[in-house]
C-alpha cells in the first residue's frame, strides 16, 4: 500500500505533464532537444512526452510595433523627423521560430523595426518624393509602397505586415523656429501688401469722393450764379421800369437806400458841402428853416 500510493501521484504527475491546451488566440510548437516536432493550431487538449518535450506558445493575434524616431531627407532636402508604427502577425510559426530561435517575439521585432526603418527611408527619400508630398493626400500611397517593400523583406521571418502607418511628420526641433519665423515673415508680407492695396483703394474712392463734391460745388456755384444773374436783370429790369414810370420817385428811393447805407450806425461821419445833391431830400421845403 506505501508502494502505490506514490506510484499512482508519479503517474498522475506524468500524466499532468503530458497534457497541454491550446488557445485559439495562439499557435503551439512541441520541441524535442531544440527540433519542431509538431504545430498544433487547432485548440483543445494536446499530448507531448513529459520532461522530453516542451511547448512554445506564439501569439496567433494581431500585433502592434512602434518604430522609433528617425528623421528623413525627401528629394526637396527638407528634413522630417519621421514616427511610425506598423501591424503585423506571425504567419509561419515554424519559419518564425527557424528565423529568430530562443530569441522569440523580441528579437523578430527588433529586425522588423529595422526592416521599417530602411524601407521609411527609401519610400520617402525617393525621388519625386517632396516634404508636400509627404503631407499631402499622397501620404495613404506611401505608406502602402512601404507596407508592401518591408512583407517582402519580412517574409523570411515568417511574418506577415498588415499595415504601416505614419504617426507624426515634423520638423526636426532646429529648423522649427526658422521655419516658424520664414511663415511669420510671410503672412507679415502678405499683410502688408493686402494693407497697402486697401490703401490705394481708399485713396481711390477719397478721390473720387473730392472729385465729386468739387464738381457738385463747382455746378451748384455755377447754377448760383445763373439765378443772381437773373435776379440782377430783372431787378435792373423793374428798376428801369419804375425809373421810366416816375423818375422823381425813384431818385427819392435811390437817394432813401443811399442815405440807409450811408447812415447806418451811431458814429457815421461825413465830409460834404452843404449844398452837395446828397442832401437834396433832408433840406426843408422852406428856404428859410
Amino acid at each position: 500500500m506505501k508502494l502505490i500510493i506514490p506510484a499512482v501521484v508519479v503517474l498522475l504527475f506524468i500524466g499532468l505533464s503530458s497534457i497541454f491546451v491550446v488557445d485559439e488566440r495562439e499557435r503551439v510548437l512541441v520541441l524535442q532537444f531544440g527540433q519542431i516536432k509538431q504545430v498544433k493550431a487547432e485548440p483543445g487538449l494536446a499530448f507531448k512526452i513529459p520532461f522530453i518535450q516542451e511547448v512554445v506558445r506564439y501569439d496567433a493575434r494581431i500585433l502592434s510595433l512602434d518604430t522609433d524616431v528617425i528623421e528623413v531627407t525627401p528629394s526637396d532636402d527638407r528634413r522630417l523627423v519621421v514616427d511610425a508604427f506598423t501591424r503585423y502577425r506571425i504567419r509561419d510559426v515554424v519559419q518564425f521560430r527557424q528565423a529568430v530561435g530562443v530569441g522569440g517575439v523580441q528579437t523578430a521585432e527588433d529586425r522588423l523595426s529595422s526592416i521599417l526603418n530602411a524601407q521609411i527611408r527609401e519610400v520617402l527619400g525617393a525621388d519625386q518624393v517632396t516634404s508636400n508630398t509627404i503631407l499631402s493626400q499622397e501620404r495613404r500611397s506611401l505608406m502602402t509602397r512601404i507596407r508592401d517593400n518591408a512583407q517582402a523583406s519580412a517574409e523570411g521571418l515568417g511574418l506577415e505586415v498588415v499595415d504601416v502607418r505614419l504617426k507624426k511628420t515634423n520638423l526636426p526641433d532646429q529648423n522649427l523656429e526658422a521655419t516658424f519665423a520664414r511663415m511669420r515673415a510671410e503672412r507679415n508680407r502678405e499683410a502688408a501688401d493686402e494693407i497697402a492695396r486697401g490703401n490705394e483703394a481708399a485713396q481711390r474712392v477719397r478721390a473720387l469722393a473730392d472729385r465729386t463734391v468739387t464738381e457738385t460745388i463747382s455746378d451748384a456755384e455755377r447754377e448760383a450764379q445763373v439765378v443772381r444773374g437773373e435776379a440782377d436783370a430783372e431787378r435792373n429790369r423793374i428798376y428801369a421800369d419804375a425809373y421810366g414810370a416816375d423818375p422823381e420817385f425813384f431818385a427819392f428811393y435811390r437817394s432813401l437806400e443811399a442815405y440807409q447805407r450811408a447812415l447806418r450806425g451811431g458814429n457815421s461821419s461825413m465830409v460834404m458841402t452843404p449844398d452837395s445833391e446828397f442832401f437834396d431830400y433832408l433840406r426843408s421845403a422852406n428856404p428859410d428853416q
